[in-house]
């Protein structure tokens, strides 16, 4: 399927590993000239990447530098892919309500739905010049507050909100905002001991091997596995492009089943 995204630029955020990664990947291979923006900037995202930005995307200054350097670079940007999210594993506490500190809410929602705020904010005029597209990376989470850390699952609600917001704002001028939404994903945050993954597993006294492999019957998802980070970066693609050319506004959900709503 030829999706006519060749020649165009984008700005990917939290683009160093995971879903960003592989987003930037395949846009890179549709002929699409990819920066790449996260704190830490990975040799498998300058291999695909027309060029990087290091930056800390839980601050305003970092968001708004990012598309400065990004239009500095490629000369414009055509699509924008908020994906950074999550948080550090080692500084999110687990627990009930009253046993997060303030802390942790400030910077789950900086990372997790602010970044998306400043980014998209300081874009808006390239996107607009030309009618471009936004694709915010949210969870299933949002659906599922319990199921995440604290402020998580709300800051995923807000970005979903926001998405409307923006498409309905924005559709007129011709820009067009959709949102994906991924269930458990098989990338670093889970698959990797020393992050989400593994602070979960240990939180319930069981292996960190254990714990991936009872995930798709704990979260009774109905494929029976988890998604992989490719899997969503064909959808995020396919949004991006010409021929998702009349969907605005809409929250795409792929998460194997786990939501039995129908």
């Amino acid at each position: 399927m030829e999706l006519g995204l060749n020649g165009k630029t984008a700005l990917v955020t939290g683009a160093s590993r995971g879903i960003g990664l592989a987003i930037a990947e395949t846009l890179a291979a549709e002929g699409v000239r990819v920066v790449g923006a996260a704190r830490t900037v990975t040799p498998e995202l300058e291999k695909v990447a027309a060029a990087t930005v290091s930056a800390d995307l839980s601050t305003r200054e970092g968001a708004e530098r990012i598309v400065a350097e990004a239009i500095s670079t490629v000369g414009g940007i055509d699509l924008l892919v908020n994906n950074v999210g999550g948080g550090d594993a080692d500084r999110m506490a687990l627990g009930g309500f009253l046993d997060i500190p303030v802390e942790q809410w400030e910077s789950v929602f900086n990372l997790n739905l602010f970044s998306a705020v400043w980014t998209t904010r300081a874009a808006l005029p390239d996107l607009i010049g030309r009618r471009g597209a936004i694709v915010n990376v949210s969870s299933v989470n949002k659906y599922l507050p319990a199921a995440g850390p604290v402020g998580y699952s709300e800051a995923k609600a807000g970005l979903t909100a926001f998405s409307k917001r923006l498409s309905e704002e924005l559709a007129p001028q011709g820009v067009r905002v959709n949102t994906v939404s991924p269930g458990v994903i098989g990338s670093s945050l889970w698959r990797d001991e020393e992050r989400f993954g593994g602070k979960v597993a240990a939180a319930y006294g069981i292996a960190h091997s254990d714990f991936l492999e009872a995930i798709p019957g704990q979260f009774g998802i109905a494929s029976g596995r988890i998604g992989e980070p490719e899997e969503v970066a064909d959808l995020v693609a396919f949004l991006l492009s010409d021929r998702a050319g009349n969907i605005h506004g809409a929250d795409h959900v792929i998460d194997g089943g786990t939501l039995k709503a129908a």
